[in-house]
């Protein structure tokens, strides 16, 4: 009933959090697109569209979290668990996108570099610094234990970095009158960006094809299920994620076969749950006096 309570806070906090992220960081873009025409700047433009494609990323990061929440159905036995992954992993994409964006505008402005009002740069993205930070620290609670979330506040540091490098073009402009330095900036935060990215797309890569998530030893897990008592075999054992917060296991134990169940199973998930953090546990027992060996026994078979 607590984990229940805490799951139930948990997700009443994020919505919370992901609707104040979502309205702080609309109100930017229409201030930052405004103001980066008013002193053509690229960069300016360029972050806004960058933040512009956070806000929809988050969007995106918040109707996933409220679909987790739905009840399994007839259809989705899981329910909709699963729709965290692939927000986290339509996140990385559209961070990807938003950053080839922007070095295409600015090499293309590096080229044809125009007058820039640095010293308005510098206040409109230090107001970003501010905002972006902000609304990355609302989701730094939850980000250790959930990709989704992690991917929120991955895009909103990304999107505090992107305003502060912005923030030293207007600083250089505004001092030297040195235009070219606008799109330059653009470029190597861009670069940045892209390093941060490639790790965040690789996790949601991994967990979409049901890859073992991080953090979970499998070789510990048939370990641990070898040693229970009685257990001689275990083998078509399966570790994925369910969604970026739940995993869940699947196994065969092989044993001998009694008129009662063993002692182990009525344990067997909580001590999963607490040593490895698997929150859904399956297991089937088989009678190692089967003739018949299983089918399924073979790594290579699934």
């Amino acid at each position: 009933m607590a984990h229940s309570h805490d799951h139930e806070g948990a997700a009443s906090y994020l919505s919370r959090a992901f609707a104040l992220g979502v309205a702080l960081n609309v109100g930017f873009v229409v201030v930052e697109a405004t103001y980066g025409v008013v002193a053509n700047s690229t960069a300016l433009l360029a972050d806004a569209a960058h933040n512009a494609s956070d806000v929809l990323g988050l969007g995106l990061a918040w109707g996933a979290a409220s679909l987790a929440r739905r009840n399994p159905s007839q259809r989705y036995t899981y329910g909709l668990r699963s729709s965290t992954v692939l927000a986290a992993l339509a996140n990385s994409v559209l961070l990807l996108v938003a950053v080839g964006g922007v070095s295409w505008e600015a090499i293309r402005r590096l080229a044809e570099p125009g007058t820039v009002e640095g010293l308005t740069v510098l206040a409109v993205a230090a107001v970003g610094v501010v905002i972006n930070a902000a609304s990355a620290l609302l989701f730094m609670r939850g980000r250790a234990h959930d990709a989704n979330v992690r991917a929120a506040f991955s895009h909103l540091a990304a999107d505090a970095g992107v305003s502060f490098g912005v923030v030293l073009a207007g600083v250089v402009i505004w001092k030297t009158g040195w235009s070219w330095v606008d799109p330059a900036m653009s470029l190597a935060v861009s670069i940045v960006v892209l390093v941060s990215t490639w790790s965040l797309l690789r996790e949601a890569v991994h967990l979409a094809l049901a890859g073992v998530p991080e953090g979970i030893d499998i070789a510990a897990v048939r370990i641990f299920l070898q040693a229970l008592p009685s257990v001689s075999e275990v083998h078509d054992l399966h570790i994925w994620a369910m969604g970026t917060t739940e995993v869940a296991l699947t196994a065969h134990l092989v044993m001998p076969w009694c008129a009662e169940p063993p002692a182990f199973l009525g344990q067997l998930e909580q001590e999963l749950r607490t040593r490895f953090g698997i929150d859904h546990a399956t297991v089937q027992l088989e009678p190692n006096e089967d003739a018949e060996p299983c089918p399924l026994a073979p790594d290579d078979v699934i």
